[in-house]
């Protein structure tokens, strides 16, 4: 369970890096001007050699990377809400190296966000209690552990 958190938590900071990084590739490109073949070239050409938009990539694909281990060891309905703790850190990465401006109403959807994280840990705390007692009761009955 604790390398599961250490991948978990390694994938999500590679996520908001990537996040990062992608918007400001993105807001360096700049927007379609106008759609035709030519522009849209023009609009490739200006992503496949951005550095920023590369980093992104790359970040997010190792943020994949992470979470294609973590759902072959583990649970996909812990795993998979867990994720969106990287809404928090992209949150905060926005806030401190983007400089964007986080509304307290954004501040309330981050918090409760982490609320629903720590719900789900809950759960799956719970979960192995009952099979830890059950593996207990199982070895008492048969006699595991007397002397």
């Amino acid at each position: 369970m604790t390398r599961l958190l250490i991948v978990l938590a390694t994938g999500l900071v590679l996520e908001a890096v990537g996040v990062v990084y992608l918007s400001r590739g993105l807001k360096e490109i700049g927007e379609l001007e106008r759609f035709g073949v030519a522009e849209v070239l023009r609009m490739v050409r200006a992503g496949i050699t951005n550095r920023h938009l590369l980093l992104g990539i790359a970040f997010e694909a190792a943020f994949f990377g992470c979470l294609l281990h973590l759902m072959s060891r583990g649970d996909v309905s812990f795993v998979w809400p867990l994720t969106s703790l990287g809404f928090v850190l992209t949150t905060l990465a926005a806030k401190l190296v983007l400089h964007e401006e986080v509304s307290l109403l954004r501040w309330f959807g981050v918090c409760l966000i982490v609320l629903g994280a720590g719900v789900i840990t809950y759960t799956e705390k719970q979960k192995s209690k009952p099979a830890a007692a059950a593996a207990t009761s199982s070895d008492a009955a048969a006699g595991i552990g007397k002397p």
